[in-house]
């Protein structure tokens, strides 16, 4: 499933996104996100937290973290994506 994730928060063109894998493991649930690079990772995070709410129709606690599945680093909600090494094809878990 892929959603949007820019339409809801910011709106601007393609090029200002980025192609990420989310993986929510709680729910065993996968998702393709664009998401934009100009908003913080705590931005991201809660919107992500909202809609997957919404779809699951589950509530999630917004303490949840976001890592790099990969690398298991673990991002800082006040970084701003496009400074925090998340690039197109990012897998992330939203635990």
């Amino acid at each position: 499933m892929i959603f949007v994730l820019f339409r809801i928060i910011g709106g601007a063109k393609i090029k200002n996104k980025i192609l990420v894998l989310l993986y929510v493991p709680i729910i065993e649930q996968e998702y393709s996100v664009f998401i934009p690079i100009g908003k913080t990772i705590g931005t991201v995070k809660t919107v992500m937290i909202d809609i997957i709410s919404d779809l699951v129709e589950q509530k999630f606690v917004y303490q949840m973290k976001l890592i790099d599945k990969q690398t298991n680093k673990i991002y800082n909600d006040t970084d701003i994506v496009k400074n925090s090494g998340i690039k197109n094809g990012t897998k992330l878990l939203l635990i």
